[in-house]
């Protein structure tokens, strides 16, 4: 899309703006070379394109949308440090490159320049920001919280499992939409329904990224497949898997569990997940929560709002061949 690229290019260039240049350099320094890690800004793009539908300049929701990509990029800085992951987007983390104490404070600061973007807002629009950002910041350490939990958990349920991630990733993307219609002045009805679009689209989206894990191309998907699998986290398609196997009596679910970290596990948990329609099951949900996310924007389009864009950002971000 290209309108998408020049609205990259802009995001770019105001996340170049916001001053890190300043003492002392192993707190600020950190903060610059992650975000020049890039990305494909989609959360901050979701706050433009949601003011653009009310004919809000881009000038007026940039601030709005550089507070949900600074609180986005917090959040992965603090994540990598609980998941001791090394590489974030092909180049070092944050507290391997320095150390965890100062990626622990790089990211606080980041955090606080989220709130100081949001504060330029400085009308009666304020309130109604800061209400859903803080409501947002809160669920997503709470989703955080859980996916650690479910780490040593063996009873992990598949509604269980949704109300994760609709914490921990989607709430993000339903704050960034709303964030738009906040700053355009619209009602409660309005707001809510591009909320609900943001989370039912963001469900979606992470499940379908929980199948492409196992069955994506790795050259479209952008990583090594199969991480989920070797580590037995417990995604909606292992979930599935493990109650379809169950309900069927398939044994092979518990060898799959018994298998070394290998290739060999992957194509092991392929076929499987296959055969017993844990795969075709997983897709159904996440069209479901996708049909529900147009349902919101159909609702919106019928009130005469121009959603055009939305539905096309919606393709575009579903389209990932599962």
């Amino acid at each position: 899309m290209e309108e998408l690229t020049e609205y990259t290019q802009y995001l770019e260039s105001r996340i170049s703006e916001i001053d890190f240049d300043r003492e002392p350099r192993n707190l600020f320094d950190p903060l610059r070379y992650f975000l020049a890690l890039g990305g494909k800004r989609m959360r901050p793009m979701l706050t433009i394109l949601s003011g653009s539908i009310f004919d809000l300049p881009r000038e007026e929701s940039i601030h709005a949308a550089l507070c949900i990509e600074l609180f986005h990029n917090f959040s992965l800085i603090h994540d990598d440090i609980m998941d001791e992951a090394p590489v974030r987007r092909g180049k070092a983390t944050v507290h391997t490159k320095w150390n965890s104490n100062i990626a622990i404070l790089s990211g606080d600061v980041l955090f606080v320049e989220a709130y100081q973007q949001l504060a330029k807002y400085a009308d009666a629009r304020l309130p109604l920001l800061l209400k859903r950002f803080n409501e947002t910041a809160i669920e997503v350490c709470q989703g955080q919280q859980l996916d650690m939990d479910f780490e040593s958990r063996k009873d992990v349920t598949e509604l269980e499992y949704i109300e994760m991630i609709r914490l921990k990733t989607s709430v993000l993307l339903g704050c960034a939409l709303e964030f738009g219609a906040i700053l355009a002045n619209q009602d409660e009805e309005t707001r809510s329904s591009l909320y609900q679009f943001g989370v039912s689209l963001g469900i979606a989206f992470q499940i379908q990224d929980d199948i492409l894990d196992l069955y994506g191309d790795p050259e479209l998907f952008g990583k090594q497949v199969g991480g989920d699998i070797l580590s037995n986290k417990k995604t909606l398609l292992f979930l599935k898997a493990k109650k379809l196997a169950a309900q069927q009596g398939d044994s092979r679910f518990d060898d799959l569990l018994k298998m070394e970290p290998a290739k060999d596990k992957i194509e092991f948990a392929k076929v499987l997940f296959e055969e017993i329609g844990a795969r075709n099951n997983t897709l159904e949900v996440m069209d479901s929560y996708y049909q529900s996310a147009m349902q919101n924007l159909k609702n919106l389009e019928e009130k005469g709002l121009k959603v055009s864009p939305l539905f096309k950002l919606s393709a575009y971000l579903m389209n990932r061949n599962v």
